[in-house]
């Protein structure tokens, strides 16, 4: 049983119900950086690719590609987790459909840093070579 309770019917608004839907949001976060090694890598990351924003000085249009990039690492990093989550509860042993849909779900976090890494290169590499 879901300890996620939906009191209250979809045609309902509730204020407390979207106040809930961010506890339940935030413990999800709190469980992929102290459970997913790689999820705490890339928000090591994040932080140093905030860093070198500032000292660099990017321009608004800059920041918005870097964090829509970064966002979308951490993005599928937990969709990652997620289906690694469920793949392990539905089938604990080994089965070669479940490796693969886990090895997708991989790929996924590995499409969007390799092209988060392009765009990095790309705002981040002219402005470090201007100071040579």
């Amino acid at each position: 049983m879901s300890t996620h309770s939906h009191e209250n019917s979809p045609s309902r608004f509730s204020v407390r119900a979207r106040l809930r839907s961010f506890v339940f949001a935030w413990q999800g976060l709190m469980t992929l950086l102290r459970e997913q090694h790689n999820a705490r890598i890339h928000l090591l990351a994040l932080v140093g690719v905030v860093g070198l924003s500032i000292w660099l000085g990017l321009s608004a249009q800059e920041w918005a590609l870097v964090l829509l990039a970064s966002a979308l690492v951490m993005g599928f990093e937990a969709l990652n987790s997620a289906v690694e989550y469920l793949c392990d509860r539905v089938e604990p042993q080994h089965d070669p459909l479940i490796r693969k849909a886990k090895d997708v779900a991989a790929a996924a976090v590995l499409i969007a840093a390799l092209v988060a890494a392009i765009i990095a290169l790309i705002i981040y590499l002219p402005k470090l070579l201007a100071f040579l």
